[in-house]
């Protein structure tokens, strides 16, 4: 699968109940993120991967976000080589941020202000 071929999403799109993954570095989670989304860096998905599809209904969706959507785009890559229905969040949290979609920030998960992500 090419990147071209990937299942992608706007940010605006995903559901408010839907499983976001988000796959950035902890700073960036702390800088501001989704409430309720699942918190794995790129680099520990495979290692983690239990994790992910202890979370996973059947029939879920896996919505996959980064800053902008480089590193969620090769997670929903392998995550769709591995059989989980995933899609990338286009444009990843700055998409997000721009759609006006709630965000919150801090270690404790609490809402702030301007967001540096």
């Amino acid at each position: 699968m090419h990147f071209a071929q990937l299942p992608q999403m706007e940010a605006a799109a995903v559901p408010a109940d839907g499983l976001l993954l988000d796959v950035r570095e902890d700073d960036e989670w702390t800088a501001g993120h989704v409430e309720g989304a699942l918190h794995i860096p790129m680099g520990q998905v495979v290692a983690r991967f239990d994790e992910l599809t202890a979370k996973v209904g059947e029939g879920q969706r896996v919505h996959v976000m980064c800053r902008v959507g480089g590193r969620s785009a090769q997670v929903t890559q392998y995550l769709v080589a591995q059989g989980l229905d995933a899609v990338n969040v286009d444009g990843g949290m700055l998409a997000w941020d721009a759609a006006g979609r709630p965000m919150v920030s801090g270690p404790d998960g609490t809402a702030a202000g301007a967001f540096v992500l």
